[in-house]
């Protein structure tokens, strides 16, 4: 069974956004060990799952970075513009964006679905309301939490909707000279 995997930036107090959904905290200025540990975990994957609120953003982003091969980050955009991708939304009836295909049904079954399938693994990036929701179902496999140096006192929490206790096994903790630690977990099925 193919695992849904987790990654996200993070505050040390817990956030993934501010309140007003700023994320101008968080740090770019990774290492070539980081960008490794990032290329590992897109390597494992053939299939991103977003929020309609994040797709909207990250979706045409993405397909900007992959139409210009002398952006930077062309070989990473390419990669996202070409990993099958799956929106996930109950307002949207349905999308124009290349390789991806929309998921409206109950979220459980749509998982479970999607890990039944053959391949490789599939990662999550959001957004927020989706990721809470994906957590407090307990569908997420693995936890990529990119800790990033500095608190923020309020914000966005993707463990708020929680109705009872998660406990998470610990499988790696890497700080990096930039000052992210990724604190990779996997839950206990």
């Amino acid at each position: 069974m193919r695992k849904l995997k987790l990654q996200v930036q993070i505050t040390v107090d817990g956030f993934i956004a501010g309140v007003n959904g700023e994320m101008d905290w968080m740090t770019f200025n990774w290492d070539d060990k980081l960008n490794e540990y990032v290329t590992k975990l897109t390597d494992s994957i053939d299939c991103i799952l977003l929020g309609r609120t994040l797709a909207q953003g990250f979706i045409p982003y993405w397909e900007k970075v992959a139409s210009d091969p002398s952006d930077p980050q062309y070989p990473f955009g390419k990669i996202m513009h070409d990993t099958p991708r799956v929106v996930f939304s109950k307002t949207l009836n349905d999308i124009e964006w290349h390789n991806t295909t929309l998921a409206k049904g109950e979220l459980s079954l749509e998982i479970n679905k999607l890990k039944n399938q053959n391949g490789k693994d599939i990662i999550v990036y959001g957004g927020g309301t989706f990721v809470s929701a994906l957590i407090k179902e307990g569908l997420i496999d693995e936890f990529h939490l990119f800790v990033n140096p500095v608190a923020l006192g309020n914000g966005m929490s993707i463990f708020k909707n929680l109705d009872n206790k998660q406990n998470l096994h610990l499988i790696k903790a890497i700080a990096f000279p930039c000052g992210v630690v990724v604190l990779n977990y996997e839950q206990p099925h």
